[in-house]
């Protein structure tokens, strides 16, 4: 089964390869906009991505959600299953969350929170391959950014308007 079939948005042309994973990573302008270095990945591949600047990662052989996360976190969930990333990142409430629009139910629970919001712009996520994917994602991707360091991060960006 494809990714665009196990999420609840719709992706229409955007081609995601043919593949079950979710090893899909933030584009490299992103960091640079934000100009934080993190003290843990959460959801990383084996190895990290080069360009994310933390000091440590955690890959699905660490576990991110059983794992004790600790410091300023980035995290971008797996978009199949965010739900309780998002939850363990409201509760964690020290970081910077990179998800796509939803009408999911961990949407809500997000938006709840006392997170800040930035609409990101447009974004051509980078493969497992670590190159550019071939189409822009569809629809829109959020910053979140959660505690005094998040907030202030996406407030300085210059990505984008903030809630």
């Amino acid at each position: 089964m494809e990714l665009s079939s196990r999420l609840d948005m719709d992706f229409q042309d955007y081609k995601i390869a043919n593949t079950t994973s979710d090893d899909y990573y933030t584009p490299p302008f992103i960091f640079e906009a934000l100009g934080l270095t993190f003290d843990l990945d959460v959801c990383a591949p084996v190895g990290g991505v080069p360009w994310l600047p933390a000091k440590r990662s955690l890959s699905m052989i660490d576990n991110g959600l059983i794992t004790e996360w600790q410091g300023l976190i980035w995290m971008n969930p797996p978009y199949s299953n965010p739900l309780p990333w998002v939850r363990k990142f409201v509760k964690h409430n020290n970081g910077v969350a990179f998800v796509p629009t939803s009408s999911g139910k961990w949407m809500l629970e997000l938006w709840q929170s006392k997170c800040l919001w930035l609409a990101a712009p447009p974004v051509r996520f980078y493969t497992a391959d670590l190159v550019p994917a071939k189409g822009m994602m569809p629809l829109r991707c959020w910053l979140v950014g959660a505690g005094k360091v998040g907030i202030q991060a996406l407030k300085q960006s210059n990505l984008g308007k903030v809630r």
